[in-house]
């Protein structure tokens, strides 16, 4: 079974016009990726939240269990 969690994030280019992403899954966890495009810094990103939250799950703010017949 997969589970969809959306994690709220913020994209900026820094002064070397490196694309950084980065979001939080709670207070003092979160995760940040960069890359050349904004598309890779995304890509960075989602892999570091695959890790973090694999680790330490997801928070509960983030996710709604549903019992489905």
């Amino acid at each position: 079974m997969s589970q969809v969690i959306h994690v709220p994030y913020t994209l900026e280019q820094d002064e070397d016009g490196v694309w950084c992403a980065s979001a939080h899954l709670r207070p003092g966890v979160g995760a940040v990726g960069d890359g050349a495009t904004p598309e890779a810094a995304i890509a960075d990103l989602r892999e570091g939240l695959a890790a973090l939250i694999a680790e330490v799950g997801p928070p509960a703010e983030l996710t709604l269990t549903l019992d489905v017949a």
